[in-house]
């Protein structure tokens, strides 16, 4: 027998079965009842703060925090306070916005500059101690095995002397031997990519947008090899080539010749852009302003050009040495640029002047120069390589490092994102560890030394779609940001010019008001028209009657000499 208790709980069970329910929260307010609320766990308040998934209370809540010194480094001009009438609550609401967001900005700088962890360091010496005498030796085994593995020689006499150069993400090495060897080498592990020899002699190599394709200067035509040393193209219409630049964000290379022409290929389509003769002889000095994409050419006759591909002459000309030029080079902001010349000096130009800032005599006189991405410059005088730091902005008496080679020097060139120089001369290659040449951050979606191959075949589509056209190349690269503002008379005579009347030599025409609805907008606009070409058809008229009138009289003087040649023959002048 179920006891009474027993009895009302079945009860009670029965009338909740019987009570149907809503099945969507949107029909509870049709059945009068009210949205159930999340039971809270017990003890635990409103104040609390969140637990995380293991239950435990985060200890440090909210964004970390920034130093004040970081974010005055990125704090902008002093804002003006501005008090805009009281009324005007959507200039309010503007201010308000506008300050929050740099505000917020200059915060956002200041922690992302924590992500740069990596600084440049130089080598600094003891007490009355000169670093340019310190050896290579030395710096190689100070420094821990990695970076000690950079400083090494490649022996190679049979083939030089050597130009070189390093891709852009500095992780490429390539080589050109003056008797016909070129060789493509992954230069930190020492990996051989391709090495071939084209039995004939080089005059400069240069690496294109990536590592799998360069250019190779020969003898007499221009060659494309891609990394397995494959010859892919011969551009018979760059003949005599000596020496290379590559311009990666336009695609193009720059070639300059034996016969004094200067030209443009551009790489993606494989055509000539321009083709621009430059009078000046034989052209065996060439560097390029990663700045604004200008060329500057070094010439015999101790003058420095710079050149666009849009004009068939010369930007600017400049007269920096007595003698011709041997080197030029630039620096990557576009600011300074360093020369020298065969009457033994070392000259610093700024560039946005055209000024000389400071001219330096070196014994032997600089055959190579070459600048890093931290401002050193280096000079080879005969197998010798001298580093200076800040040849700009101070007096330099001595140089920051020096380091003999086996033989001349025949080509420089700093490795980007790396404290290496790499030196090409008579005996082969050499690889010097130079101390705060390079940049120690790297951009990873414009040069990423450590990408892999998809990410460079995904990197290149996007260069090639964002490809700078030649067009846009000129000498002041923020001339293109820039509005022309044509004045109002330069407008009014445009306006003419288009219109073929003045429209504003006479008073504006105003219709006399008529009855009947013969004044409606429409009818007014008609009869302005009207009065508008007059003055049109007029000068339209006299252009006609113009043409008719050259036109005849054009007839009758054929006419006249129809018959002038009717009447007399060709021996008519030798009668008596």
């Amino acid at each position: 027998m179920a006891s009474a208790g027993e009895a009302t709980v079945k009860k009670a069970h029965v009338g909740k079965k019987e009570k149907k329910r809503p099945a969507r929260y949107w029909l509870k307010a049709q059945h009068g009842e009210k949205p159930t609320k999340k039971r809270k766990r017990e003890g635990q308040r409103e104040d609390a703060p969140k637990s995380s998934i293991s239950g435990k209370a985060d200890p440090f809540p909210g964004p970390a925090p920034v130093r004040q010194d970081r974010v005055q480094r990125f704090k902008r001009e002093r804002s003006k306070k501005l008090k805009p009438h009281r009324n005007n609550l959507k200039l309010k609401r503007i201010i308000t916005g506008t300050k929050k967001d740099s505000e917020m900005a200059q915060e956002h700088a200041a922690r992302v500059d924590v992500l740069l962890p990596e600084e440049p360091g130089f080598l600094e010496g003891d007490e009355d101690e000169d670093t340019c005498t310190i050896s290579q030796e030395d710096i190689a085994e100070a420094v821990d095995i990695t970076s000690g593995a950079k400083y090494f020689n490649l022996k190679l006499s049979q083939f030089g002397p050597y130009r070189l150069d390093y891709n852009k993400t500095g992780r490429h090495l390539l080589l050109g031997g003056r008797r016909g060897h070129v060789a493509c080498i992954d230069w930190q592990t020492k990996q051989l990519m391709c090495e071939i020899n084209v039995m004939e002699s080089v005059n400069d190599v240069k690496w294109l947008h990536t590592e799998a394709m360069y250019a190779v200067a020969q003898k007499k035509w221009l060659y494309i090899y891609d990394s397995k040393g494959i010859e892919l193209h011969c551009i018979r219409k760059f003949n005599d080539v000596l020496r290379m630049q590559f311009l990666p964000y336009h695609f193009l290379l720059a070639t300059a010749s034996a016969t004094g022409f200067l030209q443009y290929l551009d790489v993606s389509v494989g055509k000539e852009v321009a083709a621009i003769c430059t009078k000046s002889g034989r052209l065996d000095v060439m560097c390029q302003n990663s700045q604004n994409a200008i060329i500057h050419l070094g010439h015999p006759n101790g003058t420095v050009t710079l050149w666009s591909p849009n004009q068939k002459e010369a930007l600017v000309k400049l007269l920096c040495h007595q003698g011709g030029v041997r080197s030029v080079a630039v620096d990557k902001t576009g600011t300074y640029m360093v020369t020298s010349g065969m009457d033994k000096k070392m000259k610093v130009y700024d560039i946005r002047a055209f000024k000389p800032l400071k001219s330096y005599f070196l014994p032997a006189g600089a055959s190579c120069l070459s600048l890093s991405q931290r401002g050193l410059l280096s000079a080879a005088t005969g197998d010798v390589v001298q580093v200076y730091r800040d040849v700009w902005s101070t007096p330099v008496t001595k140089p920051y490092m020096a380091h003999r080679v086996r033989g001349a020097v025949w080509g420089l060139h700093f490795c980007p994102f790396e404290d290496v120089l790499g030196v090409g001369h008579g005996e082969g290659f050499t690889s010097m560890l130079i101390p705060g040449a390079g940049e120690p951050n790297f951009d990873g979606f414009d040069a990423n030394p450590f990408r892999s191959a998809k990410q460079r075949q995904e990197w290149e589509v996007k260069a090639l779609l964002e490809k700078i056209q030649p067009e846009l190349i000129s000498l002041d690269p923020n001339q293109l940001g820039y509005v022309d503002r044509a004045n109002m008379a330069q407008r009014h005579q445009d306006r003419v010019e288009a219109l073929g009347y003045d429209p504003l030599a006479k008073e504006k025409f105003v219709p006399r008001f008529k009855k009947k609805g013969r004044s409606s907008a429409g009818a007014v606009e008609r009869r302005k028209k009207k009065v508008a070409h007059e003055d049109q058809r007029d000068v339209i008229k006299e252009a006609v009657e113009k043409k008719l009138k050259d036109e005849r009289k054009r007839v009758q003087q054929k006419k006249q000499k129809t018959a002038l040649s009717e009447k007399s023959a060709a021996l008519d002048r030798f009668r008596k």
